[in-house]
């Protein structure tokens, strides 16, 4: 798998602790892309997808993988053999991506439908400057969505993820 970074302790790229994966290569070229260097297919470097695996499980703190990019949709097959693993450690995965959903969902890209399997949150769409946003949770332009992509497949349209109450647990007196 050519990668161009990992963060091990990312609490930008999706709720909580996470392992992020940097994915080198990408079609989209989005003016403005914060992560311009990974555009470049042949740039990066080759790392197996066992020693991301190893690398993703040695903080116990961690809630889940991200992978992003570049994007990780040019290499679907190794990202999702990477999230079957993250799954398999109790790991939540998010996918960043500048394909839609919809986009995705057509197979005709190569092991997409595979990696949508593993995903539990797809954050899709291209980056658009005119809509970057400060306020935009966990994404860099409004027009992205945060797609709960189980909850989408069982209802045949996009069911958007939204963040849980984190007081939720607490029971609150009566008066």
């Amino acid at each position: 798998m050519r990668i161009a970074n990992t963060v091990s302790d990312s609490i930008v790229d999706g709720p909580g602790l996470r392992f992020t994966v940097f994915t080198q290569g990408c079609p989209h070229h989005c003016p403005g892309c914060h992560n311009p260097e990974t555009h470049d297919p042949a740039g990066g470097r080759e790392v197996s997808v066992e020693e991301l695996s190893a690398q993703m499980v040695k903080n116990p703190l961690t809630d889940g993988l991200t992978l992003s990019g570049g994007d990780p949709f040019c290499q679907a097959t190794e990202c999702a053999a990477l999230a079957r693993i993250a799954h398999e450690k109790g790991l939540n995965v998010w996918t960043y991506t500048g394909y839609t959903y919809e986009r995705l969902l057509e197979g005709d890209l190569p092991g997409a439908l595979e990696l949508l399997e593993q995903t539990d949150v797809l954050v899709d769409g291209p980056f658009l400057l005119a809509e970057k946003s400060y306020e935009a949770l966990f994404r860099g332009s409004a027009n992205q969505r945060l797609i709960d992509v189980k909850q989408s497949k069982a209802a045949g349209h996009v069911v958007l993820w939204t963040r849980p109450d984190p007081l939720a647990h607490f029971v609150r007196p009566e008066s």
